[in-house]
């Protein structure tokens, strides 16, 4: 032990400055760990809205785009397929969508904000296969019914809407997504602005 004097400036000054870089060094790890918290970008952009652009599509044709990682479909319905839709609603399991399958703005007969086109999350409301797209080939699943979807896990059959067939393991049509036109051309899936 040394009887040299003690310099109290400096022990305050060393104590002061111990006590910044420390204060420094936690704000430095405690920032990059709290920010870890927060979802990716990756995250943030899965759940995030996703556009169409529906200006080249035809009557008939399907566009598939991916929403929270499930398969959204977007189908251009043609005059035929909106005709035939009152023919089979007494073989329907819920024919005028009383279930909150879909947003207000879409419980209507066609299931959709515009008729001609149909948007609807692209899974089986059995036990979540993905279906196909039947344009012209129903009558091998649901007899005299033109358009549709097939699940082909366990047999479940939708008309052009996403109603589903009675007899069948499906117990609800397919969810529509909340959904709106940005313009004429474009569909914004995953956003709803109220439409009534």
């Amino acid at each position: 032990m040394s009887n040299a004097p003690v310099d109290k400036g400096r022990r305050r000054f060393l104590t002061v400055a111990t006590g910044v870089v420390g204060g420094a060094g936690a704000v430095g790890v405690a920032v990059p760990f709290i920010a870890s918290w927060n979802p990716s970008a990756k995250a943030k952009n899965a759940g995030a809205p996703v556009e169409v652009n529906i200006a080249k599509a035809e009557p008939g044709q399907m566009i598939r785009v991916k929403w929270r990682g499930k398969p959204v479909w977007v189908v251009r319905r043609s005059p035929e397929m909106l005709d035939g839709l009152k023919s089979h609603e007494d073989r329907l399991r819920d024919p005028n969508s009383e279930e909150p399958q879909q947003p207000s703005y879409a419980s209507n007969e066609y299931r959709a904000i515009k008729k001609e086109f149909f948007v609807a999350v692209g899974i089986c409301t059995h036990l979540g296969c993905s279906p196909s797209y039947l344009p012209q080939e129903m009558g091998e699943h649901v007899e005299g019914v033109e358009a549709g979807f097939f699940c082909p896990c366990h047999g479940s059959s939708y008309d052009i809407a996403g109603r589903v067939f009675q007899g069948v393991p499906a117990p609800l049509n397919l969810v529509v997504p909340p959904h709106y036109y940005v313009d004429d051309n474009t569909i914004l899936v995953g956003e709803d602005k109220g439409q009534a």
